[in-house]
Order: structure tokens, then C-alpha cells, then sequence
């Protein structure tokens, strides 16, 4: 296959699952409510991400690099609500 095709595929790829999380973050914005959000998933999400990114660098992929980037910055983002909206129900 094509190597331009293969890295538009992996930012598809990328975005896709990087942005899955974008309506929970929304949504939760917008509520100012994060009670019923698992806290451990997106801490195991984030270390997965992390991870991802190590990988990424290590193989100079920018692919994988930058669309994890964004979703360690989502989970982030979604972890810093479930605290500041805990009390909210």
C-alpha cells in the first residue's frame, strides 16, 4: 500500500477513537455533572494513552503520536471535571 494512504489511515484511525470521548466531555461541560462517570476508566484510558505516546515517539510515528496526544489531553480534561463536578448530582 501506498505510504501516504497508510498515514491518512492511521489519522483517521486516530481521530476516530481520539474524539469518541469529545460527547462525554460535552456533555459533562455543559451538565457541570460527572456522578456518574467512571473515574478508573479514564485513569486506565489515560495510562493506555500515555503509553501509546512512549510507543509513537519511539517509533517516530506521528500518527499515533499527535491523536494521542489529543485524547490524553480529553482524558484529562474529563478527569479534572469528575473532580470539580463531584458534588453536582
Amino acid at each position: 500500500m501506498d505510504s501516504t494512504f497508510i498515514k491518512i489511515l492511521g489519522l483517521v484511525a486516530g481521530a476516530c477513537t481520539s474524539f469518541a470521548i469529545l460527547p462525554q466531555v460535552i456533555t459533562t461541560f455543559k451538565t457541570k455533572k460527572a456522578s456518574d462517570v467512571s473515574i478508573f476508566m479514564f485513569i486506565v484510558m489515560l495510562a493506555g494513552n500515555v503509553l501509546w505516546v512512549v510507543y509513537g515517539v519511539a517509533k517516530s510515528d506521528f500518527a499515533i503520536i499527535i491523536t494521542n496526544l489529543i485524547t490524553v489531553a480529553l482524558n484529562i480534561t474529563m478527569l479534572v471535571f469528575k473532580v470539580k463536578y463531584k458534588e453536582n448530582k
